[in-house]
């Protein structure tokens, strides 16, 4: 079995790839935010909290009485990752790419400014994939 796309999985490739852009950059922005929020609490010793009196504060975890924005910001970055690991993966099992190559762009959105560099290098390498199978079939 050869190693490679398959030309009939083109077109799912050309939408998967869209989508990972996307939840690339989705992602990478929300463990920006991550960092900065562990920097809060575990720098500071304060949370981010929101619908306060005063709006958005700094504030000790044991004194919020408004909505506590660090634990919004952790469970959505949870869920984004977990899309950005399907997109991850569906695009790993459409171009055949080794196993190694998928648990690297994973890392993407654990490592920060990791998810922004793929964004750029994992479509461009699925692209001349795509390009190298229709210039074979050609």
């Amino acid at each position: 079995m050869p190693i490679g796309p398959k030309p009939e999985d083109v077109p799912k490739i050309r939408r998967t790839v869209s989508v990972y852009k996307v939840s690339s950059i989705i992602t990478g922005t929300f463990l920006l935010l991550l960092v900065l929020m562990m920097v809060l609490r575990y720098g500071f010793g304060v949370d981010i909290e929101f619908n306060t009196a005063y709006g958005l504060l700094l504030t000790p975890k044991e004194l919020i009485t408004g909505v506590n924005l660090s634990t919004a910001i952790l469970i959505a970055h949870g869920w984004l990752y977990v899309l950005y690991l399907g997109t991850d993966f569906v695009l790993w099992r459409q171009i055949r790419w080794s196993f190694g190559k998928f648990l690297f762009i994973a890392l993407g959105g654990i490592i920060p400014l990791l998810s922004f560099f793929l964004e750029r290098r994992v479509p461009r390498e699925a692209l001349a994939a795509i390009a190298h199978l229709e210039k074979v079939d050609a």
